[in-house]
């Protein structure tokens, strides 16, 4: 007899139901960007409530959509942090593992910047020149593509610094890595013919997103901090990560402006710095009512004093939804709302 979706979730459900005393801790996988916003709702939620303070793991949002797909009960997490909404693909493989019901909470916004160490000057670059410096393969002048052969950013453009191509950015298990390629690098590409002429969609996609491999882009892994650090080390070198991490540290590195636009708070909030994205968190609900107070948790993640405009998510860099905006995402949350699903 063939297993459906429903019966393995029912199965798991009631299997989880009996272990239930197994965890009375929150656990909670994903995103490194969000991670420091979730760590600080942990700290507040453990030290103003009964409950214990959940247990956060950065493991990149890929890593962390896996995870939390597996299933259902207490060897799995409850939530998961995302820097990209969930794929069709990862929708997917949670059905299949019985994980059928998920709340979908959209945080904020978060812009992705170029970084480098303040001891260098302060890059201005277009999307076109950021995509020259670090696809694989470019355009050839003669309307075909070849191997990037652009070392320096003077290569690029006359304009840009005679320094070596180094950027260190993070792999593709990261959300960071999947919204620069959809909004930095695809942004940058389409403004060329060679890569215009391509009517495979796949392919013109495959070229857009393709990050060079020798070297000139150094995947530094899911730590934001490490990368930091290593910009204070190498003044030429650049590295790619979310504008919370560029708040935190602006006494070591600043950020490149992108088309004449700098990454600030009131440019991401206003859609006009060209790379910003939304942050979310996804609740496995067949665990709520299980694991003591993931309602509590999410009340607090989605109130006023955590993440408007002035609470203490601000301060970590967190870009605040406009009001109205923050008002339908927490009556979506707070009621558990069914926002994800085939």
């Amino acid at each position: 007899m063939k297993t459906t979706p429903i019966a393995l979730a029912v199965a798991a459900t009631v299997a989880f139901a009996g272990a239930a005393e197994a965890r009375d801790q929150i656990r909670i996988v994903g995103s490194s960007t969000v991670f420091p916003f979730s760590t600080r709702v942990a700290e507040e939620f453990g030290r103003t409530t009964n409950f214990k303070t959940p247990v956060i793991e950065s493991t990149g949002t890929g890593g962390g959509f896996k995870l939390f797909c597996n299933g259902v009960g207490t060897d799995n997490p409850d939530l998961t942090n995302a820097s990209r909404a969930i794929k069709t693909s990862e929708i997917e493989s949670c059905a299949k593992a019985g994980v059928t019901e998920i709340t979908e909470v959209k945080i904020g916004y978060d812009g992705i910047v170029l970084a480098n160490s303040k001891e260098s000057d302060v890059m201005d670059i277009t999307l076109a020149q950021l995509w020259m410096a670090l696809a694989k393969d470019v355009p050839d002048g003669k309307g075909g593509l070849i191997p990037n052969p652009n070392v320096t950013w003077k290569d690029v453009d006359p304009a840009l610094p005679d320094v070596k191509i180094e950027v260190l950015g993070p792999p593709p298990t990261s959300g960071t890595r999947d919204a620069f390629a959809e909004l930095a690098m695809e942004g940058g590409c389409e403004e060329f013919d060679a890569v215009k002429a391509i009517e495979d969609k796949k392919k013109k996609q495959a070229v857009c997103q393709g990050v060079r491999e020798d070297g000139a882009y150094i995947e530094a892994g899911e730590n934001d901090v490490l990368i930091v650090r290593k910009l204070e080390a190498n003044k030429d070198a650049f590295g790619v990560f979310g504008y919370s991490f560029l708040d935190q540290n602006q006494d070591q590195i600043q950020g490149s402006t992108i088309e004449g636009i700098a990454p600030t708070y009131e440019a991401i909030s206003s859609g006009e710095y060209p790379i910003s994205r939304s942050l979310y968190f996804y609740v496995k609900k067949a665990h709520v009512g299980t694991i003591p107070g993931m309602k509590e948790y999410i009340a607090e993640f989605t109130s006023e004093k955590a993440w408007g405009p002035e609470g203490y998510l601000a301060d970590k860099g967190l870009i605040a939804m406009p009001e109205e905006e923050r008002e339908a995402v927490r009556a979506a949350a707070t009621s558990l709302k069914t926002n994800v699903g085939m």
